[in-house]
C-alpha cells in the first residue's frame, strides 16, 4: 500500500467524491440547457486524474485533458470555477470566453489543453526544457489519451523529451476508445507503453481504476524525472463509462463491456480499501460526502448567480500590451 497517512487517504477520497458529484451537478445543468457547448465526463476514470495529481509536488506543472477534472481539483481549482466555466459565466477563469477545462493558471501549476491533444506533449516538453535550463526542481506532467498517441505531434514530443533528457512525466490514458473507434482498429499494439519504449523512455503499466496504484506509479515516475534521469510514462488501463461527451449515447460500446467495467468502479473499490484497512468507517465516508455536497450547493448557487459576460470585455486579455 502507498505510504500515506490516514488523512492523506481521506483527502484522496474527498477528491474522488468531489469529482464524481461535481460532474453529476454538471449533467443536471446540461439537461437544463445551462451548459454552453459539450460536457465531458470522467465517470470511471476519476482515479487516474486524482491519483496522479496527488503524487506530485506543489511546484510541478500539469496539463490535463477533458477527462482529468480531478487533477485540476487536486491542484486547487474550486467547483464554482468549473461550474462558471461550463456555463460561460463572467466569474469563470476565462470570464466566459472559453469552456470546460480550457483555462490555465501557472500560479496553481496547470496549463489548459488545446483540442489538438497531441500538441500538448510538445508544449509540456517546452515547459520541462525551461525548467531544466533554469535548474528548477520541477516536473512537467502531461495527460494524453490513447487516440492522441497516434498523432505526429505526440511522437515528435516524445522523441524530443527523450533526446533532451527532460524532467517530464506522461500519463497515457488507455480507456479503450478514441471517440467511437475501438483501439483495436486504431493501433496494432495492445500497450501504449510500447510507444514510450520506442524512444528509450521507461514506462509502467498500472490499473487506472486503482487510485493507490496510480499514485505509486506516478510518484515513481516523477522521482525518476526529477532526479535527472529523463522522461517516464505511466500507462493507466481504465475505461470511459460515458460517451465521448454527454451528447454521445455510447451505442457503439458492447453492453457486456460496460457491465464488466462497472464492477471496477474506482470509488467503490477505494471505499472497500479504506474500510478493509480500517482507515475509514462508513460514518467517515458519509461525513466526507456531506462536506462535498454542502460545498457544491454553495458553489452552484454562486455560479448560477454569476452573469454572462458583457461585450465590453470582449478584447480584454486577448492582445498583449506593448511595453514602453
Amino acid at each position: 500500500m502507498a505510504k500515506l497517512t490516514k488523512q492523506q487517504h481521506l483527502d484522496i477520497y474527498y477528491y474522488l467524491k468531489l469529482t464524481r458529484l461535481l460532474e453529476e451537478r454538471l449533467v443536471n445543468l446540461y439537461r437544463q440547457n445551462k451548459v454552453i457547448g459539450g460536457l465531458y465526463r470522467s465517470l470511471g476514470q476519476e482515479a487516474t486524474a486524482v491519483g496522479s495529481a496527488y503524487a506530485l509536488e506543489p511546484q510541478d506543472i500539469i496539463t490535463p485533458i477533458i477527462r482529468d477534472l480531478g487533477a485540476l481539483l487536486v491542484k486547487g481549482v474550486k467547483p464554482r470555477e468549473v461550474l462558471c466555466q461550463y456555463m460561460a459565466r463572467v466569474d469563470g477563469p476565462s470570464k466566459g470566453k472559453d469552456l470546460n477545462v480550457h483555462f490555465s493558471d501557472l500560479k496553481r501549476g496547470f496549463i489548459g489543453p488545446i483540442s489538438m491533444l497531441g500538441d500538448m506533449i510538445c508544449v509540456m516538453g517546452g515547459v520541462a526544457l525551461a525548467a531544466k535550463m533554469q535548474k528548477k526542481n520541477l516536473v512537467a506532467l502531461a495527460y494524453i489519451g490513447d487516440g492522441a498517441t497516434s498523432t505526429g505531434a505526440f511522437h515528435e514530443g516524445m522523441n524530443f523529451a527523450a533526446a533532451q533528457n527532460l524532467p517530464f512525466v506522461i500519463i497515457a490514458e488507455h480507456n479503450c476508445f478514441a471517440y467511437s473507434t475501438p483501439n483495436s482498429k486504431g493501433m496494432r499494439i495492445k500497450d501504449l507503453a510500447d510507444r514510450a519504449k520506442a524512444y528509450g523512455i521507461p514506462a509502467q503499466i498500472v490499473d487506472g481504476n486503482d487510485v493507490l496504484a496510480v499514485y505509486e506509479a506516478t510518484k515513481k515516475a516523477a522521482a525518476l524525472a526529477r532526479s535527472g534521469k529523463g522522461p517516464a510514462m505511466v500507462e493507466v488501463k481504465t475505461f470511459r463509462m460515458k460517451g465521448h461527451a454527454e451528447h454521445d449515447n455510447q451505442a457503439y460500446v458492447p453492453k457486456e463491456l460496460l457491465e464488466e467495467w462497472q464492477k471496477k468502479d474506482p470509488l467503490d473499490r477505494y471505499e472497500k480499501v479504506l474500510k478493509t484497512k480500517k482507515l475509514a468507517t462508513d460514518a467517515d465516508l458519509k461525513k466526507i460526502t456531506a462536506r462535498v455536497e454542502a460545498e457544491l450547493e454553495v458553489d452552484l448557487e454562486f455560479a448560477l448567480n454569476s452573469p454572462l459576460p458583457d461585450k465590453s470585455i470582449t478584447y480584454e486579455n486577448v492582445y498583449a500590451t506593448a511595453k514602453a
